[in-house]
């Protein structure tokens, strides 16, 4: 382009995301009238001795929610409960369904490099079911119905390279499909898995990952899903002492996508970091739900995630929440959710809730903003002498960046950038 404008303006221009916006306010008893009007981001933060307890307003603290992986202990939900009123249930039947017929997916690994390792662990073989504790019934049913998980492990004091790549499949649209997988990192390791969802299935797919002391983890997870698609995921992870952990999901496929993403700690003095991006088009229902379970003292977490909506019925939902229990003083957490609407027609829901059992904190906060383009952003580009067109491209590419850089690995961004480019170009950009 033969302008002055970069992309470094543009993201710092959608920064925040001024206009009318229609975002969840907790507390609400109907979903159909839980909207409200707001003009700008809402923030709200808490640190320091002597500030006041926090809790959740829907659905009671996240610490008295079930988790079992028992499938009699969660019943078929009917939406009035609070972990599924935003979630189209009538195209969830298969996954909630403890039927035992399935279609199981089909898991590719690359690059296993010295030092890795694969094998299977049936339900009762550590270290499977150490970290995961089912917190749904969609998420119980695929533990239940995997007989054998997925186990990728990486020896103490290993560091790769290269990403290890899991390639997963799914082979048949309508049918349930079922998966565990199990990712364990060794002290003082460094890894990045690579985790792309492919193909067709009404998949129950979950993910448990153990972070041991000192080691160096990113797990990314693409969901790039054909259109007819429905996956529920639950992925959780657990952080060793002084360890680092980066969790980053992108979701662009699918019809109905639904991930729960956790983190909880195993000592103290460790980060945790979860990024997410999404871009739903007319009809698709992209929903994630974030945990950040601070159980231990003196560790820290930071949870950002971003997307972008065009059509007509095209939803997103995203539910933040972060429990400071009593016990984990110095705690510094911070999440944020922004969405940008492309179109009349459709909706984001986003909700951060944020618990606090102790003063003795270093800070937490949380922030959420829904909106429309800012003709004064538009205007900031086009008066460089950049087309309305491509100011609005811009303004979403810079909108995003931000999450697309978190991943890490220049292969997947660069792939990760050309199906933005796709969204944009669907969306008449």
């Amino acid at each position: 382009m033969t302008n002055s404008a970069s992309a470094d303006q543009a993201e710092q221009v959608a920064g925040v995301e001024v206009g009318e916006a229609r975002i969840t306010i907790p507390g609400m008893s109907e979903e159909g009238e839980n909207l409200a009007t707001a003009h700008e981001e809402t923030e709200h933060t808490h640190g320091g001795l002597g500030e006041s307890t926090v809790k959740a307003k829907t659905g009671g603290s996240r610490a008295d929610r079930t988790t079992s992986l028992n499938v009699a202990d969660f019943a078929v939900p009917t939406g009035r409960e609070e972990e599924w009123r935003f979630s189209p249930l009538k195209k969830l039947g298969r996954v909630l369904s403890d039927a035992a017929t399935q279609t199981p997916v089909t898991l590719k690994v690359r690059n296993l490099a010295d030092g890795v390792t694969r094998g299977e662990l049936a339900k009762a073989q550590s270290p499977r079911g150490t970290v995961f504790s089912a917190a749904d019934r969609a998420a119980v049913v695929g533990y239940s119905q995997t007989a054998q998980a997925d186990y990728i492990s990486v020896a103490a004091d290993t560091e790769l390279s290269e990403p290890v790549f899991l390639d997963i499949t799914g082979e048949a649209a309508g049918h349930r499909a079922n998966g565990h997988l199990v990712l364990e990192a060794g002290a003082h390791s460094k890894a990045v898995f690579v985790m792309e969802h492919r193909g067709s299935a009404d998949a129950n797919l979950n993910v448990e990952v153990i972070v041991r002391d000192g080691a160096d983890v990113t797990v990314v997870s693409l969901q790039r899903w054909d259109d007819d698609a429905v996956h529920v995921g639950q992925q959780d992870a657990e952080v060793g002492r002084d360890a680092k952990y980066k969790h980053v999901s992108v979701t662009l496929g699918g019809e109905v996508v639904r991930m729960n993403s956790n983190v909880r700690y195993a000592a103290e003095g460790a980060e945790a970091s979860m990024y997410g991006l999404y871009f739903a088009d007319a009809g698709q229902h992209l929903e994630h739900r974030s945990f950040v379970d601070h159980n231990s003292p003196r560790n820290t977490s930071n949870v950002l995630y971003k997307g972008a909506l065009q059509g007509q019925d095209a939803r997103t939902v995203w539910v933040g929440d972060v429990l400071i229990r009593k016990a984990a003083e110095g705690t510094d957490s911070y999440e944020k959710n922004q969405n940008l609407i492309l179109s009349d027609g459709a909706r984001a829901d986003s909700i951060p809730n944020l618990e606090i059992e102790t003063g003795l904190i270093e800070g937490a906060g949380h922030a959420s903003s829904t909106g429309r383009f800012d003709e004064n952003h538009l205007f900031y580009l086009m008066a460089r002498g950049i087309p309305e067109k491509e100011a609005r491209q811009l303004v979403v590419r810079g909108f995003l960046n931000e999450i697309v850089q978190a991943i890490g690995v220049e292969s997947i961004e660069e792939t990760v950038q050309q199906d933005l480019e796709n969204e944009l170009k669907i969306a008449g950009f």
